[in-house]
């Protein structure tokens, strides 16, 4: 069970999501670098028969902040086990991604 958060003296701060940005973008692969001062997470999708794959949005943090990030998918993921089951890893790092369905030419 959620335990209640403590109020803060912070600001609080109001979030505007445009509709464009609501929509989403689908990446099936991010690829992430650092250097000192930064992560860089490139989301990327990768098309069945598509030898190059685009990368779809960039978005760069401060090391603290990916530490947050980090920890705050944990939990959501956590979250989202304990309501749908355990999430099947079928998939390896470093192996090529596949997608199902039948074979096909255009």
């Amino acid at each position: 069970m959620d335990q209640p958060k403590e109020q803060s003296n912070k600001p609080q701060i109001n979030i505007e999501l445009s509709e464009e940005l609501a929509e989403g973008v689908y990446a099936n692969l991010v690829m992430i670098a650092h250097s000192p001062e930064e992560f860089i997470l490139d989301f990327i999708r990768v098309m069945p028969g598509v030898p190059k794959a685009r990368v779809k949005s960039r978005v760069i943090v401060t090391p603290q902040h990916a530490k947050r990030l980090l920890r705050a998918l944990a939990e959501n993921i956590e979250r989202y086990e304990r309501s749908h089951g355990p999430i099947d890893e079928r998939q390896q790092a470093g192996q090529p991604i596949t997608f199902g369905g039948l074979g096909g030419e255009a």
